[in-house]
């Protein structure tokens, strides 16, 4: 690696860092707003939203790093432009795939960024996010026991609580069960207790009363029960949890070669796992091709007092052009997960709109009879 290659090398990596930190804070936090609003709101601590929110950061980093190395290298380019260390470049005889080297190198470092994120650190985050989630579900107390509230955990369940006590007891427990229209049954008790078991959340509830209300046609018929203890199942006032887990917290490996346990824990087909596979393959692609596009159509055109803004928001264009093309192609294989090789053909598309732009730019230059070149004929930008 010259000097040269090191050193627009150090000034790319310079500002990847700083459009990373910059564009990961804002995705972040727009996330972690989110799901602090839905924790505290399901009654959890500042420490579980906490960890909740570090837990989607790698998912948040690999998602934002290809935007960050597009900006990193359009900025940087338009800054040796600017600064005319570009033009002394292209007048020391570098053609601009010897100029492209360098920024393949950075994107390629991305790349490699992006890589051990989407095949690592995100599928072990989302692992964790999901027994954390589990784990959180079967918090029955931080889910609906509040005090002061009605609260409805399910369809035709109502569930209202006077206070708790600081020893954990539910004080005036009010409980319906109204999913069945032609039975309704009304239960209250001065103290209730919530304990686990094998099978799930009990609630123990003391000196209490249960009504039922009967109907059958136009007869009505109300039956009341007064107990000292009663046990009740909170599953049966629950809806059930989904157990199945996500592809996206099984590794690329797994994915790619899908075995019965993994089909069956997520509820997805064959197909449908290894197209989660190639997508993650064909992630870290998109930080060179990115990169890559940023500085070649930077290239095009002449200097200009007005500056390379026409260039700028040319290769955000062809950013757009390219990520559309990977929405549309995700949609397509997310409808039929055998058209999965659909996948790759954004980053082909933009590796090739990058070699055409280079190609261009690297036209030689033809002088006219007046010794003057000949307009469009020029490569390279100052």
């Amino acid at each position: 690696m010259t000097r040269i290659d090191k050193y627009i090398l150090s000034q790319f990596l310079g500002l990847f860092g700083f459009f990373g930190l910059v564009l990961v804070s804002v995705y972040w936090i727009n996330r972690a707003v989110q799901l602090f609003e839905q924790l505290i709101q399901d009654g959890q601590t500042a420490l579980v939203v906490l960890e909740f929110t570090a837990l989607t950061l790698p998912l948040v980093i690999s998602v934002v790093l290809p935007v960050a190395a597009f900006a990193a290298a359009a900025f940087g380019t338009n800054r040796l432009a600017s600064e005319s260390e570009l033009a002394a470049m292209q007048a020391a005889g570098m053609s601009p795939w010897r100029l492209a080297r360098p920024v393949l190198m950075f994107g390629l470092v991305a790349g490699v960024m992006v890589a051990i994120l989407v095949h690592g650190l995100v599928p072990m985050a989302r692992s964790r996010l999901a027994d954390r989630q589990a784990e959180v579900a079967e918090d029955i107390t931080a889910r609906f026991l509040r005090a002061g509230q009605f609260q409805y955990p399910g369809a035709s369940v109502t569930v209202f609580i006077r206070d708790i006590a600081d020893d954990g007891r539910l004080l005036d427990v009010f409980l319906q069960d109204a999913r069945d229209p032609a039975r309704v049954t009304d239960y209250t008790a001065a103290q209730a207790l919530v304990v686990r078991a094998d099978t799930g959340p009990r609630i123990v509830m003391l000196q209490g009363m249960v009504q039922t209300l009967a109907r059958e046609g136009d007869r009505r018929q109300l039956s009341v029960t007064r107990f000292e203890d009663l046990t009740y199942d909170l599953g049966n006032l629950l809806p059930a949890d989904e157990d199945e887990r996500d592809l996206r917290s099984y590794s690329t490996a797994r994915l790619l070669s899908p075995d019965a346990d993994l089909l069956a824990a997520t509820g997805e087909s064959a197909a449908r796992a290894r197209a989660e596979g190639h997508e993650r393959i064909v992630q870290p692609a998109m930080a060179p091709v990115g990169a890559l596009l940023g500085f070649a159509i930077l290239l095009l055109g002449g200097y200009s007092r007005f500056g390379v803004w026409k260039q700028v928001a040319g290769a955000v264009v062809a950013l757009i052009l390219v990520q559309m093309l990977a929405t549309a192609a995700a949609s397509v294989t997310a409808a039929s997960p055998d058209r999965w090789p659909l996948l790759y053909l954004p980053p082909i598309a933009g590796g090739a709109v990058v070699v055409a732009v280079l190609g261009w730019v690297a036209r030689p230059r033809r002088v006219g009879r007046a010794g003057g070149v000949v307009p469009g004929a020029t490569g390279g930008a100052a």
